[in-house]
């Protein structure tokens, strides 16, 4: 039997050649470190420079990752992510840079120009300060000036759009956001505040336009996918707003507003797709049935309620059912006098109940709404002509 003071007596031997080889490969350790930092470092600056900005920002990754302490490491990432066109993510690298350095001007003035696109103008001219103040080159004291006055110039021109968005004078506000997005070009509020100026003046493109970068601009932008769904609803864009406010619920599946408006979107794309079908299989009545449901289901909205009698005078128009067809028809467009599809549905109608004199109208307001816009054989092909 071994006594355990012959174990203890053994270990204790063994001991100081343990502790020596651990004080090597601690130290060995560290000298590697130092030298893959340093390989990644210059790995990632030829290929950076060459272009392959993939291939350069997982050198970085790497060198960042063995030493944290490396601010060159972030800045060399950020400097990539910003050629990447990913400022989002340049940011919180820069921020660490100025963290580890805060002497770093170059940095300071980066991220001071990205707070600015922002919109963030404190942050931002707490940074150009800064550099101002820290002895920055030539070059970098004639840039945070620059950059220093013109947000000086937003800061002014912000606060005059907000006085005329609640003057409701929304063409100024939308004139003066014009100017502050031109610099801060990712501005989430600006973004948002010229999309209502432009709802408002019913610009409803440009409206969506703001949204959708306002959108992308701002990861759980609920809001701005609430706001499209409802203007393409409004604009009888079904199928765009059923996909809007699906993106919504895709970010927050409780949220109020975009539940509600899901359900009505949904049963009215349902109802709609369904007519469609029913038209493609000639089974014109129930067509007609889908369609009446169209407008019990949203009779306030006015392109709904279009489109829906629209549909409904050509499936009447296709089931030979001419009296009901030139009724609907002919109240389509009181609304609409230049629809060429209801204008050609309700002369073939009309040819249909043999009242040959009535139909010739609607073919010469047919064939001169399509020969403004180059497209004469459309009637023609129809089979409705003069001589008809």
């Amino acid at each position: 039997m071994v006594s355990i003071d012959h174990v203890a007596h053994k270990i204790l031997t063994y001991f100081p050649y343990v502790l020596v080889l651990i004080d090597i490969r601690f130290q060995g350790g560290k000298c590697g470190k130092d030298g893959s930092v340093d390989n990644h470092m210059e790995m990632g600056k030829k290929l950076l420079a060459a272009g392959q900005l993939a291939d350069a920002l997982s050198h970085f990754h790497a060198a960042v990752d063995i030493d944290p302490q490396n601010y060159m490491a972030y800045y060399r990432r950020a400097t990539v992510f910003l050629a990447m066109g990913k400022s989002k993510s340049a940011l919180p690298d820069l921020s660490r840079v100025i963290e580890l350095k805060p002497d770093f001007t170059s940095a300071r003035l980066q991220r001071g120009n990205l707070l600015l696109k922002q919109g963030k103008l404190d942050e931002a001219e707490s940074d150009f300060k800064k550099v101002l103040k820290s002895n920055p080159s030539d070059k970098e004291e004639k840039e945070a000036q620059s950059q220093l006055t013109k947000s000086d110039e937003i800061q002014r021109l912000v606060a005059q759009s907000r006085r005329s968005f609640d003057d409701k004078d929304y063409v100024t506000a939308a004139a003066q956001l014009d100017t502050v997005i031109e610099t801060c070009i990712w501005d989430v509020t600006s973004r948002e505040m010229r999309a209502e100026c432009f709802i408002q003046m019913g610009e409803m493109g440009k409206a969506i336009s703001d949204l959708k970068a306002a959108s992308k601009l701002k990861n759980d932008n609920t809001q701005a996918f609430y706001k499209l769904s409802t203007i393409y609803y409004n604009l009888g864009d079904h199928e765009m707003s059923l996909s809007e406010v699906r993106e919504c619920l895709k970010l927050d599946p409780d949220h109020k507003q975009c539940y509600s408006h899901y359900k009505q979107v949904k049963k009215l794309n349902k109802q709609i797709q369904a007519a469609e079908e029913y038209i493609q299989e000639q089974r014109y009545e129930d067509a007609v049935s889908k369609y009446e449901a169209v407008i019990t289901t949203e009779p306030n909205v006015q392109h709904f309620l279009l489109l829906a009698k629209e549909r409904i005078c050509h499936a009447l128009t296709q089931a030979q059912q001419a009296s009901r067809a030139i009724s609907v028809c002919s109240e389509v467009l009181k609304s609409n006098p230049a629809n060429v599809n209801v204008l050609k549905d309700r002369a073939e109608a009309y040819l249909q109940d043999e009242q040959y004199e009535e139909g010739k109208p609607d073919i010469c307001s047919c064939i001169k709404v399509l020969q403004d816009r180059g497209w004469v054989t459309f009637c023609l092909l129809a089979g409705l002509t003069w001589e008809q």
